[in-house]
């Protein structure tokens, strides 16, 4: 692997997300979407945020995205803090960093023409001339699989997993190094989902982008990603190379999700982790754990003190206190209740 590949694209150091919102009849409470987040994406490698609804993994993508304003911390893209950039210098970077959207049904500009969604970020943003953004539109259509005559189309005449594809298209056209994908299979059918997936793989390995990638899906993330980080709450509780992640995860609710997931066979299904209960209330977290109350291994100590994501054995990480440094925790005493989910 070069230097180059090895460097970090993007860093995220202490990332906060906070909205002011009325709690009731009262007065404004602030919402604590996202809460000290930090993790790193080298170029070319593809990192998986999962996690239940609002646990903040799409806050916390908006936010590198700077579609939402962060609270605090920092954001480092190839070096500079997007939270730092404004007007001008932010447009600059734009073209570098894109995103595909969860809906292709609502993310489509409905009076646009096919052609022109794809070639909009190429207007907005200034790129090339006005022969080489339909060269890229040209070879666009072609490379995600949709046909020359098919530009002159409106969204409604396309399928939802063409319009992806469209979305797809319009996310690289201005040769992106960061693609932000939000959920962008969660609302096709199945058989098209494995289609979109495919193509966003082969895309990246052809034009070596990096992805940050959003997903509820365990399933999902393990085919795409490299890396996964396991959100809760708006925190990330575990944070691991996919292979040990799956192979055996640290924290209990990264168990629990894991011991969802469908074909796991009859000692997954023995071994579940049921979770009883609601997540706590963004706009008053718990002074410990916020995922005490619903885990099944809590203690005094993690009602009360907030654990922080530490390295334990292999390099793993992981923010529980059940877990030991050598990356054992309460529930492996139960055995080996998940099995590898294969590629």
């Amino acid at each position: 692997m070069s230097k180059e590949a090895e460097k970090n694209l993007l860093e995220v150091k202490d990332l906060r997300v906070s909205f002011p919102s009325r709690h009731g009849a009262g007065a404004k409470r602030m919402v604590h979407a996202v809460n000290d987040v930090s993790f790193s994406l080298r170029r070319g490698r593809s990192l998986g945020i999962v996690g239940e609804s609002g646990s903040g993994k799409t806050t916390t993508a908006l936010a590198v995205m700077r579609l939402v304003e962060p609270s605090g911390g920092s954001i480092l893209f190839d070096g500079v803090d997007l939270t730092q950039a404004k007007g001008e210098s932010l447009r600059r970077m734009r073209p570098r960093f894109q995103m595909i959207f969860q809906d292709p049904f609502s993310s489509l500009e409905p009076r646009k023409r096919a052609g022109a969604i794809v070639r909009e970020p190429m207007d907005l943003l200034g790129i090339g001339t006005e022969a080489e953004r339909r060269q890229r539109v040209d070879e666009l259509f072609a490379r995600v699989g949709l046909r020359d005559d098919q530009k002159l189309n409106f969204p409604h005449q396309f399928s939802g997993g063409q319009r992806q594809r469209i979305g797809i298209a319009r996310a690289i056209a201005t040769r992106p190094d960061l693609v932000v994908c939000d959920e962008p299979v969660s609302a096709l059918d199945v058989a098209i989902q494995a289609q979109i997936l495919n193509l966003l793989v082969e895309v990246q390995e052809e034009f070596r982008l990096s992805y940050l990638f959003i997903s509820h899906d365990l399933g999902v993330v393990h085919y795409v990603c490299d890396e996964i980080a396991v959100m809760y709450l708006g925190k990330i509780v575990e944070h691991n190379d996919r292979q040990s992640l799956f192979r055996q995860p640290l924290h209990p609710y990264t168990w629990a999700l894991l011991s969802a997931v469908p074909g796991r066979g009859a000692a997954g299904r023995q071994n579940r982790i049921r979770l009883k209960g609601d997540p706590p209330s963004p706009f008053d977290l718990p002074k410990g754990c916020s995922f005490a109350q619903r885990c099944p291994f809590a203690q005094d100590e993690c009602r009360n003190v907030r654990p922080e994501l530490r390295a334990v054995s292999g390099g793993r990480r992981v923010a529980c206190h059940r877990v030991n440094d050598e990356g054992i925790g309460p529930h492996h005493e139960f055995g080996e209740a998940v099995s590898r989910v294969e590629a």
